[in-house]
């Protein structure tokens, strides 16, 4: 039976390790380094026309290791690197919180959806570990995994979807792109 399954109209991504690298519990906007495509991936999608977010835990908020005031002054860095992404939604609570909105949850797939004016089924969330994945799932969207050196082998062996690099994942969703990589 042939489903239909809806283009991508919104792309949400996981922030560190995704579009920046990694520095752990990071409140200093100094220190913020895109990782390699992520401009031009966030270039492409806005010369699309396709409306894009970002998604992500930042446990630190939740641990006392970081402020908001910290986590939106790295977000307003890294979003000026990226030439604008529109929504930043992250979660503050510490794992132990069981919050509904830290990822491998679904609560900020849907604030996002909701935010972009989107169902979550024509979201492709973009991250770099299972729980990106698992939150996508979890919402009803679709994802796809662009591990890096800490994602672990069997996150990727159990992705249903992967891409090398940013610009891989996000190339095919592009008019005249190469295919479907949802």
């Amino acid at each position: 039976m042939n489903r239909f399954i809806p283009p991508v109209a919104a792309v949400l991504f996981d922030r560190d390790g995704t579009l920046v690298a990694d520095v752990p519990y990071n409140g200093d906007p100094d220190r913020v380094r895109l990782l390699p495509g992520a401009r031009r991936a966030a270039d492409l999608l806005r010369a699309a026309g396709i409306p894009t977010a970002v998604v992500s835990n930042q446990s630190g908020v939740g641990r006392g290791l970081l402020t908001h005031a910290d986590v939106r002054r790295v977000n307003a860095r890294a979003d000026e690197l990226l030439g604008g992404l529109g929504t930043w939604l992250y979660c503050p609570h510490a794992p132990e919180a069981d919050c509904h909105c830290r990822k491998p949850r679904p609560g900020l797939v849907l604030r996002a959806a909701r935010a972009l004016g989107r169902a979550p089924g024509e979201c492709l969330v973009i991250g770099d570990i299972a729980a990106d994945l698992a939150a996508a799932r979890a919402a009803g969207a679709r994802g796809i995994l662009v591990p890096n050196a800490a994602t672990r082998p069997e996150e990727i062996a159990r992705a249903p979807r992967t891409a090398p690099d940013l610009l891989t994942a996000v190339l095919p969703l592009l008019p005249g792109g190469r295919g479907e990589s949802t």
